[in-house]
């Protein structure tokens, strides 16, 4: 069953089933065929609860991310220190926004609403990175979050466009491109930095090496204390564990730091010849553990702002909610106005359009 046509004939045949059970029984047999054949599920297919539920978590932990993540670089638009950095910086927070937009609609095709997600959000039922609850004191950490944490960011996502849930995996291939540009604005700025005065230098270099640690635990916790990723990835939602995307990064990233002139701040980083990959030391996973139970430096901070943000925000969703519920009571009365008058002259015509159209007008107003 590797092709459309065969999955869809499957259906029908489960369709067709009368006992409940050899029902369920068959359009698992359906769902399992189609992630075999690497067909995309789509949100009015058949797919298992587990499967929902897991998507659900991990595509909102994505989008909380994304809308969290803007604050650490949020505070340093007001101190660029040019305009074109503060150009740069501006078009990239709100890529961040973006992204959660686009990923909170991909949540809700599973049947859950934004509000929900939010919700969940603001009461700590839901998760974000561990990464958005380290502080940004310098302005070189702008640069460290571009080059290292979005370039995390790129190597976990990437292989996401080929995700089996279809609208997950579209979102992916959007948010990658501006992620790619992101990630190389922050080595651009490094390296200017890297270049510069020996106390520009030594900024850049303070600011690798905070960010270092983390950004290798963005990947998540080792394969054999990785509740969600084997299962994940026989779905297909993922396609690499942890440990390999966190060794890519890691092979990626040493080359580059030469570049940069920087050091990565890991006294056991070398090449091994025969595994073909970097060594490095061990990761402090009692301090990963620590920032997602919210004891990171600012977790609570964090927090408090997306709170704020979204109370000071109600206006504009109700403001929206008004507008939206204005144009469909316009929309239904013309369209009954067509019906009653359409036949009678352009009079009565004109009179109905010239009604339905004062709510659109007063809101523009």
């Amino acid at each position: 069953m590797a092709t459309a046509a065969a999955h869809q004939t499957a259906r029908a045949e489960a369709d067709g089933t009368a006992d409940e059970a050899a029902r369920t029984a068959a359009y698992e047999a359906v769902f399992d065929a189609a992630v075999a054949a690497d067909e995309r599920i789509e949100p009015r297919d058949w797919m298992p609860d587990a499967y929902r539920s897991t998507l659900v978590r991990q595509i909102a932990q994505h989008a909380h991310s994304e809308i969290i993540g803007m604050q650490p670089e949020a505070n340093w638009i007001t101190r660029a220190p040019s305009l074109r950095r503060k150009a740069i910086l501006m078009a990239k927070v709100q890529d961040e926004a973006g992204h959660g937009l686009y990923l909170y609609s991909a949540a809700e095709t599973l049947g859950t609403s934004r509000d929900e997600l939010l919700d969940k959000l603001h009461h700590g039922r839901q998760k974000y990175s561990s990464i958005f609850n380290y502080p940004t004191l310098t302005w070189a950490d702008v640069g460290a979050i571009g080059w290292l944490v979005d370039g995390a960011a790129i190597t976990n996502q990437v292989p996401l466009c080929r995700c089996s849930y279809g609208p997950y995996a579209r979102a992916m291939v959007r948010i990658c491109k501006e992620e790619s540009f992101h990630q190389r604005q922050g080595y651009e700025l490094l390296l200017a930095l890297s270049r510069g005065t020996p106390e520009q230098h030594e900024m850049a270099q303070d600011a690798v090496n905070r960010w270092w640690w983390p950004s290798l635990m963005m990947f998540g916790p080792p394969d054999d204390e990785s509740a969600h990723s084997a299962q994940s990835m026989a779905w297909k939602i993922k396609r690499h564990s942890n440990d390999e995307l966190r060794q890519r990064f890691v092979d990626i990233c040493v080359p580059q730091a030469e570049s940069l002139g920087l050091r990565l701040p890991d006294p056991e980083l070398r090449w091994n010849e025969e595994r073909g990959h970097h060594d490095f030391g061990a990761i402090d996973w009692t301090e990963f553990w620590e920032v997602l139970k919210g004891n990171g430096p600012c977790n609570e901070q964090r927090m408090a702002q997306r709170r704020q943000a979204h109370e000071e925000g109600a206006w504009v969703r109700e403001a929206a909610a008004a507008y939206a519920g204005k144009q469909a009571t316009g929309a239904s009365g013309a369209g009954r106005a067509s019906g009653a008058y359409g036949a009678s002259g352009a009079d009565g015509a004109s009179e109905t359009d010239e009604q339905a159209d004062q709510p659109t007008g007063k809101a523009r107003a």
